[in-house]
């Protein structure tokens, strides 16, 4: 009997799962469970993290993260049409979880410094081996 090994499949399948975990640590530290995300591991790979505020500025639409592997986190308002991007995080593709807790608490406060409206380019999409998600554990 011979077995197809399909290396690939097994890079992409480490890559959902350390995406998951990171996912994770950010929907906890924003104080949400993972009831409120959502997960594309495809490429690019994305994320969605429902939050149960709203902006002063937005008292109708509610507040979002929106994270994409090209250009990382981004707090969104909820529109019929979907999610528009208000204000970008940048620096890194994965900062730490406190790093998004400290941007979206300056998003809340309508600081307008929180990120910047212009998307980063922060990395190609794609080539998930090397992308620096990790798992609560700290390990990638």
């Amino acid at each position: 009997m011979s077995i197809l090994i399909d290396f690939g499949r097994d890079t992409e399948f480490s890559f959902e799962r350390r995406l998951r975990g990171y996912l994770g640590a950010v929907a906890r530290a924003v104080g949400v469970g993972l009831e409120s995300c959502t997960l594309d591991a495809g490429t690019p790979a994305a994320a969605y993290i429902a939050l149960d505020w709203r902006l002063s500025r937005f008292p109708g639409h509610d507040l979002a993260l929106v994270w994409d592997e090209v250009h990382g986190w981004a707090a969104a308002i909820e529109r019929a049409t979907g999610a528009t991007v208000l204000t970008y995080l940048g620096g890194e593709v994965c900062p730490e979880p406190r790093a998004v807790v400290r941007f979206l608490a300056a998003v809340r406060a309508d600081d307008p410094d929180a990120g910047t409206p212009e998307a980063p380019v922060l990395r190609e999409a794609g080539d998930h081996e090397r992308l620096p998600a990790t798992a609560p554990t700290g390990r990638s």
